[in-house]
């Protein structure tokens, strides 16, 4: 599993670059594998983000921003379902990974199942 995570390099909004720093970040620090793809140097990247977000999660004006979240080119969220997913201890369900044992949200599944 691929997860891959699109950014704007050279984004003038602040809020966009602490988002996506907030995402890349977390990955990271939780050893989650994943790709970047920046829609502002690569316009096949931007092309693809575009076409692969459903309908029905794009803006009613203007173009998707990132960051945009995806698995295996299955489309996953946009910040506000990441962060929503990380304050309920659910990333890796978000992500669609198993989580770790002994995380918070292997935890939280452990005592739902018993």
């Amino acid at each position: 599993m691929v997860i891959v995570v699109f950014i704007a390099s050279s984004s003038g909004s602040t809020a966009i670059k602490k988002q996506q720093q907030d995402v890349c970040g977390f990955l990271e620090v939780n050893k989650i594998e994943y790709e970047e793809k920046d829609i502002a140097a690569n316009e096949e990247n931007r092309k693809w983000m575009r076409e692969n977000i459903p309908e029905n999660c794009r803006p009613t004006s203007g173009n998707p921003l990132p960051p945009r979240i995806f698995n295996d080119g299955r489309y996953l969220g946009n910040y506000d379902d990441f962060f929503e997913a990380r304050e309920n201890n659910a990333v890796y369900a978000f992500l669609g990974l198993t989580a770790p044992p002994g995380s918070k949200e292997a935890e939280a599944l452990a005592k739902q199942e018993a």
